[in-house]
């Protein structure tokens, strides 16, 4: 057995030589495995949002320099916000009353030529959160009245005696006293239009179109202009306590106007080309305003104050000293860039660098404000050496 098993080797051996004068082609290589695709990168958190700018958190800045115009048009703004906010409490926690005295002084004897300057050194430029801002804009609408009850006509609402702030049984909060004693919600937009309010002799006057009405009540103030050529101004005075809703967004949303679309007239034509679809729509905006007659020449903002076309901005009080200038920059509408001075708040104004921009009466400001849609970034102004103490803050 092992002879055989040699010769059967030997053979082999002699094989094995012989085929060693052709070429042996290389073993065959498997592919490489492919190298497994990089994870995406994860999407960062948002920055979170505290309930008021110190909370959120803010960050030192390097001041900007300002235009001659928008520097002297913010300058006067500021000066009649000044005898205000000495002695207003600041809600965002960023500065006190008495951080502005010295600049309010200032403002008061400066020389409008020095404007750039006074914003530049005065104060410190601060960052709130994540400091992208996004800016809509406003302006004061007319509507055409009567100061007497007219056929088609829509009253005109000053404030309710029974709009109270109250809580209800769960704790939430309400805005009206109910026939039993129960703190309540107060009336929604389509009950003050089906008559929850008619004859209580709340009426200042009576608007011809329920949709321009409409409109002034989401720009906060109106020039009411009567038939026989006299006005009235008229301002913001309360609000019913129910959710704002932006019906723009409602239109967006359910693809009848298209992104980027929806601009203020956009959204009127589509009211009064689809009437009855129209109401309905407003009607979703279950928030109702009360105004009152203003004896001024100019509406007024949340501090009492006459708002300046491009010169005032509303913010959200949480994150904006009322009073304090904004610097708005890298925006994608250019129109907004530039110094603003923080002297309205609006109830779709929330959050912050959240701003919506004043631009005055007329046709030209109505165009800008109405299609206003802006993104970029936000800086806060509050008086020199003011920030270190929010800063210091854990």
């Amino acid at each position: 057995m092992r002879f055989f098993v040699r010769g059967i080797a030997f053979a082999s051996l002699a094989l094995l030589a012989a085929c060693a004068t052709r070429p042996v082609p290389p073993p065959e290589v498997p592919p490489p495995t492919p190298a497994p695709a990089p994870a995406p990168a994860p999407t960062p958190a948002p920055a979170p949002v505290g309930r008021n700018a110190v909370e959120t958190g803010v960050r030192l800045e390097q001041p900007r320099t300002l235009k001659q115009d928008e520097a002297q048009r913010a300058l006067a703004a500021f000066r009649t916000s000044c005898p205000v906010v000495t002695k207003r409490t600041d809600q965002s926690l960023l500065t006190r009353p008495s951080d502005w005295e010295a600049l309010c002084a200032q403002a008061a004897a400066l020389d409008p030529t020095y404007a750039p300057g006074f914003f530049y050194y005065g104060f410190d430029w601060l960052k709130v959160g994540e400091g992208k801002a996004f800016a809509t804009g406003y302006y004061e609408p007319e509507v055409a009245g009567s100061r007497t009850p007219q056929p088609g006509y829509i009253p005109i609402y000053k404030v309710p005696p029974d709009l109270v702030r109250c809580t209800q049984p769960d704790g939430t909060p309400g805005r009206r006293i109910d026939q039993t004693g129960t703190c309540t919600l107060y009336f929604t937009r389509a009950e003050i239009e089906d008559g929850a309010l008619a004859g209580k002799g709340l009426e200042i006057a009576w608007a011809k179109d329920p949709v321009d009405l409409f409109f002034a009540e989401i720009q906060g103030s109106a020039l009411v202009r009567f038939d026989d050529g006299s006005t009235m101004q008229i301002g913001y005075a309360g609000q019913n306590g129910r959710d704002y809703v932006a019906i723009g967004r409602l239109l967006r949303d359910r693809g009848i106007l298209p992104p980027g679309g929806a601009s203020m007239q956009a959204i009127k034509d589509w009211i009064r080309a689809n009437p009855d679809e129209g109401r309905a729509l407003m009607r979703e905006n279950m928030s109702y305003i009360f105004f009152r007659p203003l004896a001024g020449s100019g509406p007024l903002g949340a501090l009492n104050v006459p708002v300046t076309p491009r010169g005032t901005v509303a913010a959200d009080p949480n994150y904006v000293p009322l009073g304090a200038p904004v610097y708005l920059h890298r925006a994608d509408r250019h129109e907004v860039e530039g110094i603003w001075i923080a002297q309205d708040t609006g109830g779709a104004i929330k959050g912050p660098n959240r701003f919506d921009t004043f631009w005055g009466a007329g046709q030209e400001a109505t165009a800008i404000a109405g299609g206003m849609s802006a993104s970029g970034e936000a800086l806060i102004l509050v008086p020199k050496g003011t920030a270190a103490r929010a800063l210091a803050q854990p």
